[in-house]
């Protein structure tokens, strides 16, 4: 056999095992997307998720249909996302359960969120609502995390919820910050005018710290109130600025938490 004519076979052997590399690759691959689908059909298998179709393209799976909360998307993506050799899942699931006016859904989500945080830390985060067309806003800061995990999953539970877009950071981690919240909490709830914010666990000034930078969120009852509490902040020693971003009662349209 000449060189040329070895070569020409070569380059046909090569061709054919490459054929059949990606043949058998398209069957194994074909396989795991049958197996990865079976899967999700089997565990969807309940009745939150009757209406929850699962389809599988190269290992990412695809869910479509209705559920009736918004928590039973998150569910239903969770439990797609732990099923063996799947990528990834792509969550088209919209959610058909009751339909709630803006303004009465704002006022449920705005009373569950007051009460989730009473303790310690509830004087050190922020949440602030908005809703449209049952798509829930929710933005502020945390100190920890827990409060902002308990405050998406009061409102991912909540009847009337379609959506939810969320902007909650977690503040930085800083004895120096720690130390000036503290502070920040006793000269402003010592004051003789600001201690009655102290009373309710729901309503307290919410004083938040990052990096030295103190800002101040809430509802007062006057601009009194405002004003003082405002003016306790800025004699503490260590901060570096102060925001007072306190409401006057009844003159701001969002839901300050």
């Amino acid at each position: 056999m000449t060189i040329r004519k070895r070569t020409g076979f070569m380059k046909v052997a090569a061709a054919m095992f490459a054929v059949a590399l990606f043949a058998g690759t398209l069957a194994a691959d074909t396989g795991h997307d049958s197996q990865i689908q079976a899967t999700v059909t089997r565990k969807l298998a309940k009745r939150e998720f009757n209406n929850v179709n699962a389809s599988v393209a190269d290992g990412i799976v695809t869910l479509s249909g209705t559920v009736d909360l918004y928590q039973n998307k998150l569910d239903a993506a969770k439990l797609a996302r732990k099923v063996s050799n799947a990528q990834g899942v792509r969550n088209l699931l919209s959610v058909a359960g009751a339909n709630v006016p803006d303004a009465q859904l704002e006022q449920k989500l705005a009373k569950k969120l007051r009460y989730v945080r009473v303790g310690y830390d509830n004087a050190f985060d922020y949440f602030a609502l908005g809703v449209k067309d049952g798509v829930v806003t929710v933005e502020g800061q945390d100190r920890t995390g827990i409060g902002r995990d308990e405050a998406l999953a009061d409102i991912a539970s909540t009847s009337g919820v379609k959506d939810v877009i969320e902007h909650i950071t977690v503040e930085p981690v800083s004895q120096f910050d720690d130390g000036l919240r503290l502070r920040a909490l006793r000269v402003i709830y010592g004051d003789t005018v600001l201690n009655k914010y102290a009373i309710d666990p729901a309503r307290p000034i919410r004083i938040i710290v990052a990096n030295g930078h103190l800002t101040l969120y809430g509802s007062v009852d006057s601009p009194m109130d405002k004003n003082i509490a405002g003016i306790r902040a800025n004699q503490l020693f260590g901060a570096f600025s102060v925001d007072n971003k306190l409401q006057v009662e009844g003159k701001s349209g969002q839901q300050k938490l």
